[in-house]
C-alpha cells in the first residue's frame, strides 16, 4: 500500500482466507508499521484459536472492525510482492460457492504446502521467576536444564526429562509463570543451493595455471583436484568460465581427494561459494525439435484458430494417434509470439511423462512443469517462476489452474473426458476441466478441449453450438486405426483353449509378438493379484474390518489390503472361520496377469504399471522408458496405460473385464467403458504396422462393444444422448450427491431421511432421490447414505437451490440428534 492511500491515524483491518472448513473470512487488525506494505494477495501470520499460528492470505484491506469479536492483530507479514493474484482470489471465491465449501478449504489445496508456514511450540525459561519455593524436585530439575538452554521444543524437552509425558509438569509450571510458551514460525520453502568451487583470479591467466599446477607436483593428490577442475573448464576458457565455477560434488564423487580440496581452499588456491539453482536443471533432454503439421493437422490447427474468432471454446475431436500435441505446440507457439500466458492441461502424471519431454525440446526453460509428485520446494519454484516471469507457458495436471497466471492466452485441457480431473477427497470437490474453462473466460483466454473420446457433455455442447467443433480423423503418418476383434470367452470355455484367464487367441497373439519382437499391452482395470480370498469348505470372504468391501490380495507382499481405508492384515494360512487350509484367490487383477504371464512366457520381459508400481517420484518415467526402449516386452497395466502414451513397437493390445466396466451401476457406465476401451485400444499400431486389438467378453453382441469395434463415437452419442434427455441426466441436468456419514447406521439412516424430507418438501419429487444405502455402505467406520439432486438446467434456479441445500444443512447439523453426522456434498459429480 502507498502513503497516499494510508492514513497513519486510520486503523486498518484485513480479511484473510484462513485454511479452516469455515464459509468465510476473519478480520484481522493490520499493525501501524505493516500499514504502507500490506497488500490483498499476501501471505500473513495470524494467530486462530488458542496457541494456533497458521498462514492466512489477505482477501481485502477496509477500515471497518469486526462488530461480534476483538480483531487480533496480524502477527507478521511474508509477502511484500504478492503471491497470490488477484485473479487467483477471484476463482477461489468461484470454486467455493459453486462447489458449496469454504474458501478456506479452496486455499489449503490451492496454495503448495511450500508456501505455507509452519509452526512449533518452544519452551523458555520466564525471566521475570523468582519463586524456587513453588517447585517440586522435578520442576526444578527440569528448569535447571532449561536455563543452559536458550529455549527447547516440546520433543527435546521429553528427551531431557526422560519421560514419556510432561503434559502435567508443563501446565503447572505455566500456572506458576515459570514458563512462557510461544510459537516458532518457519517457512517450508528452501531454494536448492549448489556448493562450487573456482580458482582464484590470480590463477586465471594460463601462464599463472601451469605455474600453479608445476608447484603442486610434490603433491600428486592436490595436483589431481587442479587437473579435474581444469577438465570442466579448460585454460583457455579462463578467466571467461571461472566465475561460474564447477561443483563441489566433481570433486567429492570422484577420484580425487576431499582433503587435497580442503588443503587448496585453505591455501587460498581455490575458493568456495554457493549459488541458488533451478531444481529442474538436467530433468529433460535438451536438443531442439521443430515440429512440422501434416496438411491434416494443419487444416485443424487452422480450423481452430477460424472456430476462436467467434467461439471461446473450441472441442478437438481427434481420433487415437491423429497426433493433437503436434497441433497443440503450434497453437502455443503463436500465443507465446503474443506476449501471453498458456496453461496446458493433461489429467495423470503418466501422461506428462512423454508429452513433457517433447514439449521441453521445444520450449526449453521458459515451460514449468507442475505436479503432485514434485516436492513441496519443486512446487514452490513453479509457483515463484511465474510470479518473477520465468515460466510463460506451464503443462501440469489438475491442481495447475490454481497456479498464479494472470495473462492467459491459452488454456488447453487435452483427454478433458477424463474423470481424473475431478478431485474426489478433500473439498474443494472440483472439476479441473470445468474450473479451466471459468478460469479461461475470466482471463479472456480461448479454451481448447482435446479427446479422441469427448465426454458426452462436451460434444453436446459442441453439437448444440455453444463449442466450437473441430474434427482430426486421419492418424498420423502411415499409421492406421487397429483391428479391434471381439473375443467369446464362452466358447473359449466352452472348447477348453482358456489358459489361465487368457484365452487362445489372445496367447497366440502374445507369443506371435514375441517372436517378432514387438510388444504387448495388458489391460485389467484392477490392481493387485485377487480381488478376494475365499474358504471353499464354509464360504468365507476375506472382508475389511472397517469397511463394507472384500479384502484385495497382493501376492508379492502377501498381505490383504482394502483399497478404500488402506487397512492391511496378513495372508491367514488357514481360514480364521473353520480352520480349513483350502482358501482360494478369486477373480484376477494386474499382479496375477503380472505373474501368469512369467509363467507363461519366461523368455518374456513383463512389466506393471499399475498404482503399486508408481508410488515414487519418477516411477513412471523409469517404467515408460523401459518400455519405450525396448527393455520390456509386455506392459501389464490399469487406466494409466490408457492415457495418451505412444509407444512404436505396440502391435497387440489385450483387454480383459471389459463386461464389468459395461455393466457398473452408473447412468454414466456406457460412456466410461466406450471411452477406455477406445483410449486403450489406441494404443496399438502407432507406425506404419496395424495393430490388433482383443477384447475378452461374455458377450460378443453388446451393442457399445459393437461401436468400441468400428470406432463410431457418433453412434455411441446418439444413443447415450437420447438415453440422458429421457431420464433428464446431464446435459440435461446438474447433479448434486449428498452423502450422510455416521459411526452408527441408525443415525445416519435418520439424518438422511430428515435431510431428504427437507428437500423433497421444497424441490419435488422428481428432483430428489433418495436417501439410499451407497453403493459401498461402511468406509472407514462410518456408514454411508446417499441423496442425489436432480435440477434442470432450464426450469430452476439452481445458485438458489444451492443455497437452500447449504442452508438445510447448516439446520440439520444444529439439531442434537444430528450434530455428529457428516455431510459431504459433491457438485457436478462424476
Amino acid at each position: 500500500m502507498t502513503e497516499e492511500l494510508f492514513s497513519v491515524e486510520t486503523t486498518y483491518f484485513a480479511d484473510v482466507i484462513l485454511p479452516v472448513p469455515i464459509p468465510r473470512m476473519f478480520t484481522y487488525r493490520v499493525p501501524r508499521h505493516f500499514v504502507n506494505d500490506i497488500k490483498t494477495g499476501a501471505r500473513v501470520i495470524v494467530e486462530f484459536g488458542k496457541n494456533r499460528v497458521v498462514t492466512a492470505v489477505v482477501g481485502k484491506i477496509h477500515t471497518k472492525p469486526p462488530e461480534k469479536y476483538q480483531a487480533k492483530y496480524i502477527l507478521e507479514l511474508l509477502d511484500i510482492d504478492p503471491l497470490v493474484t488477484s485473479s487467483q482470489l477471484w476463482l477461489f471465491e468461484w470454486i467455493a460457492e459453486y462447489y458449496m465449501c469454504s474458501i478456506g478449504e479452496v486455499m489449503n489445496v490451492a496454495v503448495p504446502s511450500g508456501l505455507k508456514v509452519s509452526s512449533q511450540s518452544r519452551i523458555q525459561l520466564n525471566p521475570d521467576f523468582d519463586y524456587p519455593e513453588l517447585l517440586d524436585e522435578k520442576e526444578k530439575a527440569f528448569l535447571e536444564i532449561l536455563n543452559t538452554q536458550t529455549s527447547l521444543t516440546y520433543d527435546d524437552a521429553l528427551k531431557f526429562v526422560g519421560e514419556k509425558n510432561i503434559n502435567a509438569m508443563i501446565k503447572s509450571l505455566i500456572s506458576k509463570h515459570a514458563i512462557i510458551m510461544y510459537e516458532e514460525v518457519k517457512e517450508k520453502y528452501k531454494p536448492k543451493i549448489a556448493k562450487k568451487v573456482r580458482l582464484k583470479r590470480v590463477y586465471e591467466g594460463s601462464e599463472e595455471v601451469l605455474n600453479l599446477v608445476d608447484s603442486l607436483s610434490k603433491s600428486a593428490k592436490q595436483q589431481m583436484v587442479i587437473m579435474e577442475y581444469l577438465k570442466h573448464i579448460p585454460i583457455h576458457d579462463l578467466p571467461a568460465k571461472n566465475t561460474d565455477g564447477v561443483d563441489k560434488s566433481v570433486f567429492t564423487d570422484g577420484e580425487t581427494s576431499d582433503s587435497a580440496l580442503n588443503t587448496l581452499i585453505n591455501k587460498g588456491i581455490l575458493e568456495p561459494f554457493e549459488v541458488t539453482v533451478s531444481r529442474f536443471g538436467d530433468d529433460f533432454p535438451t536438443e531442439p525439435l521443430k515440429i512440422e503439421l501434416t496438411v491434416a493437422q494443419q487444416a485443424a490447427s487452422d480450423a481452430i484458430l477460424q472456430n476462436f474468432q467467434e467461439k471461446d471454446i473450441v472441442l478437438l475431436h481427434g481420433i487415437t494417434g491423429s497426433g493433437k500435441t503436434e497441433i497443440y505446440i503450434d497453437l502455443i507457439q503463436k500465443v507465446l509470439e503474443g506476449g501471453s500466458q498458456v496453461l496446458y492441461l493433461l489429467p495423470e502424471i503418466a501422461l506428462t511423462t512423454q508429452i513433457v519431454v517433447r514439449l521441453k525440446r521445444v520450449f526449453g526453460d521458459k515451460m514449468g512443469v507442475y505436479h503432485s509428485k514434485f516436492s513441496d520446494n519443486e512446487r514452490v519454484e513453479v509457483w515463484r517462476g511465474i510470479i518473477d516471469g520465468r515460466y510463460q507457458f506451464v503443462v501440469g495436471v489438475r491442481s495447475a489452474i490454481f497456479l498464479p497466471m494472470d495473462n492467459l492466452g491459452l488454456v488447453i485441457i487435452d483427454e478433458e473426458h477424463e474423470t481424473s480431473y475431478k478431485q474426489f477427497d478433500p473439498a474443494p470437490r472440483y472439476h479441473a476441466r470445468d474450473v479451466g474453462i471459468m478460469l479461461g473466460l475470466k482471463q479472456g483466454a480461448k479454451i481448447l478441449l482435446g479427446s479422441a473420446t469427448p465426454s458426452v457433455e462436451s460434444y453436446y455442447q459442441a453439437q448444440t453450438g455453444r463449442y466450437g467443433f473441430v474434427e482430426l480423423n486421419q492418424r498420423f503418418g502411415e499409421a492406421q486405426l487397429p483391428e479391434i476383434m471381439l473375443v467369446d470367452l464362452k466358447k473359449e470355455r466352452k472348447s477348453k483353449n482358456m489358459k489361465n484367464d487368457f484365452s487362445s487367441v489372445l496367447h497366440e497373439g502374445i507369443q506371435n509378438n514375441l517372436s517378432n519382437r514387438e510388444q504387448t499391452i495388458i489391460f485389467q482395470n484392477r490392481r493387485g493379484y485377487s480381488p478376494y480370498l475365499n474358504c471353499q469348505e464354509c464360504g468365507w470372504v476375506s472382508e475389511c474390518e472397517q469397511c463394507a468391501v472384500s479384502l484385495t490380495f497382493h501376492m508379492h507382499s502377501k498381505e490383504l489390503r482394502c483399497h478404500y481405508c488402506g487397512h492391511k492384515e496378513e495372508m491367514p494360512r488357514v481360514c480364521p472361520v473353520c480352520g480349513s487350509g483350502k482358501i482360494r484367490t478369486v477373480g484376477f487383477g494386474t499382479e496375477k496377469l503380472e505373474d501368469d504371464l512369467k509363467i507363461m512366457f519366461p523368455e518374456a520381459r513383463v512389466q506393471r504399471m499399475d498404482l503399486d508400481t508408481t508410488r515414487t517420484k519418477n516411477a513412471y518415467q523409469n517404467i515408460i522408458a523401459a518400455f519405450e526402449q525396448g527393455g520390456t516386452d509386455i506392459l501389464v497395466g490399469t487406466q494409466m496405460i490408457s492415457k495418451g502414451l505412444d509407444f512404436d513397437q505396440v502391435s497387440l493390445v489385450g483387454i480383459f473385464d471389459a463386461d464389468r466396466m459395461i455393466h457398473f451401476p452408473d447412468f454414466r457406465a456406457s460412456e466410461r467403458a466406450f471411452q477406455m476401451l477406445t483410449q486403450v485400444s489406441g494404443r496399438a499400431g502407432r507406425r506404419s504396422k496395424r495393430g490388433r486389438v482383443l477384447i475378452q467378453t461374455n458377450n460378443t453382441d453388446q451393442s457399445i462393444l459393437q461401436k468400441v469395434v468400428i470406432n463410431d463415437y457418433p453412434g455411441f452419442y446418439q444413443e447415450e444422448i437420447s438415453e440422458r434427455e429421457s431420464y433428464l441426466y446431464p446435459p440435461f441436468s446438474r447433479l448434486i450427491s449428498i452423502t450422510i456419514k455416521h459411526e452408527e447406521a441408525e443415525k445416519a439412516e435418520k439424518a438422511a431421511h430428515w435431510l431428504a424430507d427437507k428437500l423433497l418438501d421444497k424441490l419435488g419429487k422428481a428432483r430428489v432421490l433418495g436417501p439410499e444405502k451407497a453403493l459401498i455402505e461402511r468406509i472407514r467406520n462410518k456408514f454411508l447414505f446417499d441423496i442425489m439432486l436432480k435440477l434442470e438446467k432450464d426450469k430452476l434456479n439452481i445458485k438458489a437451490a444451492k443455497a437452500f441445500l447449504r442452508e438445510t444443512i447448516t439446520e440439520m447439523q444444529q439439531i442434537r440428534e444430528h450434530k455428529e453426522v457428516n455431510v459431504v456434498v459433491d457438485v457436478d459429480p462424476v
